[in-house]
C-alpha cells in the first residue's frame, strides 16, 4: 500500500512508479467523448483515421491519452491543494486503442510557499512524468506542479529549488518531431482564424460528471470526490477535465485539426467545481508549413460562471491558459 504523502516526505530523486499500467479501449474512448463532446475527427471517425494514419486500430484522442497519464501520476498528490501547470506536455508518440500505457513519476524540485496569516503551510512539487507503452516507446515525458499541504501547518522546511528545469515553451524542432508521418489529404481543409484573431466560442459547457473522469482515469487525489478534503469545502474539479472541455471548444474552432501535438504552458489560474458553465476565447498566434503538415499555434483562454451560493463565486473567472501546438493539413 502506498502511503499519502505530505509535503515533507517528498525528496528530490524520489520515484513513484507502483502504478497500474491501463489499456485504452473503446469503453475509454465513449466515456471521454461523452464528458467533452469533442469533434476532433480522427478519433471519431476510424476509416477516417485508417486512411490517415495507414495503422488499422483506432486511433486515441490526444486528451484522453494526457487525463490517463495524468490519473496515473497521483500518488504524490493525493492531498493536493490543487494542481497550478503542466510544462512540456508532447505527444512523442501516437496511441491507438489497445496500446498499454505505463507511467513513472519522479519528483525533481521542491518548492515551500511563502507563509501567510492564518494559512497552513504548503509546498509545490515539480513532478516529472514518464509514459511509456506496450513496447517500450516514450509516448510523453512532461512535467506538472500540485500544491501539496504540509503535515505541520506552521512547517519551515527551507525547500526553495529552481524550477527552471520546466520549460516554459517548446522549440521549433521539438514540435516538428512529434509530427507524425501521416497522410493528412483525407482531412478535408478548413478556413482558419487569422493570425492573432481571438474567436469567442458563444457555445458553452456545464461541467458534469467530474468525479467519474477521476475515477476512471486512476486519479487518487481526494480533493476531486471528497468535499471534506477541499480546502474549499466542494470538490474542485480535476484540471483534466477543464482542459478536456477547452479542447472540445477548441475543435469547433479549428475544426480540421488532425491531433494535438503538445502543450508549451497549460496554467491553472483558478478553480473549477462541478456545475459551472465554462467557456473559451481561442486565439491563432502562429501557423507554419512544414513537409508534414502545419502546425498551428493557439492560445486556448477557459473562463468560468458560477452560481453566486458557490465557492469563489463570480462571473467570467479565468481558469485555464492552455498555449497549445495543433496539426493541420
Amino acid at each position: 500500500m502506498n502511503p499519502v504523502p505530505w509535503f515533507e516526505d517528498f525528496k528530490i530523486g524520489q520515484e513513484l512508479s507502483d502504478v497500474p499500467a491501463v489499456t485504452l479501449t473503446e469503453a475509454h474512448a465513449a466515456f471521454y467523448q461523452a464528458l467533452t463532446a469533442d469533434r476532433m475527427r480522427l478519433p471519431l471517425d476510424h476509416h477516417l483515421a485508417q486512411s490517415v494514419t495507414k495503422v488499422a486500430r483506432p486511433l486515441a484522442h490526444p486528451g484522453l491519452v494526457c487525463n490517463m497519464a495524468i490519473g496515473q501520476t497521483t500518488i504524490p498528490s493525493q492531498r493536493v491543494v490543487g494542481n497550478l501547470f503542466y510544462r512540456g506536455v508532447v505527444l512523442q508518440r501516437q496511441v491507438f486503442l489497445g496500446d498499454t500505457l505505463s507511467t513513472t513519476t519522479r519528483v525533481v524540485a521542491l518548492r515551500q510557499n511563502k507563509p501567510k496569516l492564518g494559512r497552513d503551510a504548503t509546498g509545490m512539487v515539480a513532478l516529472e512524468m514518464h509514459v511509456t507503452n506496450q513496447d517500450g516507446d516514450t509516448v510523453m515525458l512532461f512535467w506538472r506542479c500540485p500544491m501539496v499541504p504540509c503535515r505541520d501547518k506552521d512547517a519551515d522546511t527551507g525547500h526553495a529549488d529552481d524550477f527552471s528545469l520546466m520549460p516554459e515553451s517548446l522549440d521549433n524542432k521539438t514540435l516538428v518531431d512529434a509530427m507524425p508521418d501521416w497522410d493528412l489529404t483525407p482531412l478535408r481543409s478548413h478556413s482558419l482564424p487569422t493570425v492573432d484573431e481571438t474567436v469567442v466560442v458563444e457555445a458553452r459547457d456545464t461541467v458534469t460528471s467530474a468525479p467519474e473522469l477521476v475515477r476512471l482515469s486512476l486519479n487518487l487525489a481526494m480533493t476531486h470526490t471528497d468535499a471534506a478534503q477541499s480546502v474549499f469545502g466542494k470538490r474542485l474539479v480535476y484540471g483534466g477535465h477543464t482542459i478536456g472541455i477547452a479542447g472540445a471548444q477548441l475543435s469547433r474552432v479549428i475544426p480540421g485539426a488532425a491531433t494535438i501535438l503538445a502543450w508549451h504552458h497549460c496554467d491553472h489560474t483558478a478553480p473549477v467545481f462541478e456545475q459551472d458553465v465554462l467557456r473559451s476565447e481561442v486565439t491563432l498566434k502562429s501557423i507554419e508549413q512544414h513537409t508534414r503538415g502545419r502546425i498551428a499555434e493557439v492560445l486556448v483562454e477557459t473562463y468560468a460562471d458560477r452560481g453566486s451560493e458557490a465557492p469563489e463565486a463570480g462571473t467570467d473567472i479565468k481558469v485555464l491558459d492552455w498555449s497549445v501546438a495543433v496539426l493541420v493539413p
